[in-house]
């Protein structure tokens, strides 16, 4: 790979002599490319063995089908996992995912890949939706905007949004007792009143008992049952194996009233799933719980970052003291028929929204009775 690049100008000039390829399957990318791709690895949702998990156990019937797009060139590759929803095509995304990120070289060189695959696209579908993008990761403006700019200078009109919020603690060198000080003093005094009500165990490998405990306190929790369970099992047995995955349970007379599934990596805690059995809320078993997670990762684990993930969830913000944008990036291929109706409905819509206030009745509603 080419280190030394004059210009953008000049690189994306070389842009047209790289190929595009699409592939239904991850399995044949990983064997190809997955060590080239593996290398813009930044978190557990960029790996194309999070795909691969994906593929084999991810919702078939909701999760649209696979495309991803890669660019190749003397230069560099880069990916865009992708999956076709209809006439249209998405980024590959799922819920358990906290962010969606393109795979490309940092700097001018992947620009261009980028740019590429955003050229290409044009073939293949008139609207492009993307989501999740963070906006503070990589290169100064994050893949949000990156992706913005490659696919503007593809000739698509773009869209940024804001479509969600992610919880994050950055720890600044603190201890867990410098941590706990700071929280609000209602989570401080439960956890001194309740913490003796159960035992905790943290366990950093997959095992067997601990997950049937997850499962069935997830099951008697508020949030009811799992979806896409053997997704997120496979997802704990693979971090389990990469020494990854910390699941902590609690246990209130030796029943299992409380558990959580957290991974470690590059500095990095992610709190991937908690939940508590609802007939025990008494016991305050998932503060007791939360609070030694918390113990573990900062001052045996060491790391620089916690990450809560997305969500409007109020308790988030007590455990947590920063937050960071999720953006939503809409592209549409203007020159093309469908594209040209699409931007010219979402031109009116917005139009009547400004004028009316947001308050409009459908033009097809029915009349009123009485």
């Amino acid at each position: 790979m080419h280190s030394s690049v004059a210009s953008w100008e000049e690189t994306a000039s070389a842009a047209p002599h790289a190929s595009v390829s699409y592939h239904e399957s991850v399995s044949k990318l990983q064997a190809s490319h997955g060590h080239a791709l593996d290398q813009f690895v930044t978190g557990p949702f960029d790996r194309l063995s999070w795909y691969r998990l994906l593929e084999d156990h991810g919702p078939k019937e909701t999760g649209g089908e696979p495309l991803f797009a890669l660019a190749e060139a003397d230069y560099g590759v880069a990916a865009l996992p992708l999956a076709r929803r209809g006439r249209a095509i998405e980024s590959l995304h799922h819920v358990f995912a906290f962010t969606w990120r393109p795979l490309a070289p940092e700097g001018a060189l992947g620009d261009a890949l980028l740019t590429v695959i955003a050229r290409d696209l044009k073939s293949r579908t008139h609207r492009v939706a993307l989501e999740c993008l963070p906006g503070e990761d990589g290169s100064a403006e994050g893949s949000a905007e990156r992706l913005a700019r490659a696919f503007r200078k593809a000739g698509w009109i773009t869209h940024r949004s804001v479509c969600d919020t992610n919880h994050v603690l950055a720890v600044r060198g603190r201890s867990f007792a410098d941590y706990w000080a700071a929280r609000p003093g209602q989570m401080r005094t439960t956890l001194k009143r309740k913490a003796k009500k159960v035992s905790v165990s943290i366990a950093t490998e997959f095992r067997s008992e601990d997950w049937d405990a997850y499962r069935a306190i997830y099951g008697r929790s508020w949030k009811g049952e799992e979806q896409d369970a053997a997704l997120l099992e496979a997802i704990a047995r693979a971090e389990g194996d990469a020494g990854r995955l910390r699941v902590g349970v609690a246990r209130h007379d030796g029943e299992p009233v409380a558990a959580q599934f957290w991974t470690v990596e590059a500095d990095t805690a992610y709190i991937h799933k908690l939940a508590y059995d609802a007939e025990h809320r008494h016991l305050s078993a998932g503060t007791t719980l939360s609070a030694a997670l918390f113990e573990h990762v900062i001052d045996r684990d060491k790391v620089d970052l916690i990450d809560f993930g997305t969500g409007s969830d109020g308790y988030k913000r007590d455990w947590m003291d920063g937050e960071r944008l999720r953006y939503a990036l809409t592209c549409i291929d203007w020159r093309q028929p469908r594209g040209a109706a699409l931007l010219a409905a979402k031109v009116v819509a917005k139009g009547v929204e400004m004028l009316t206030g947001g308050k409009v009745r459908p033009l097809a509603s029915r009349p009123r009775r009485g």
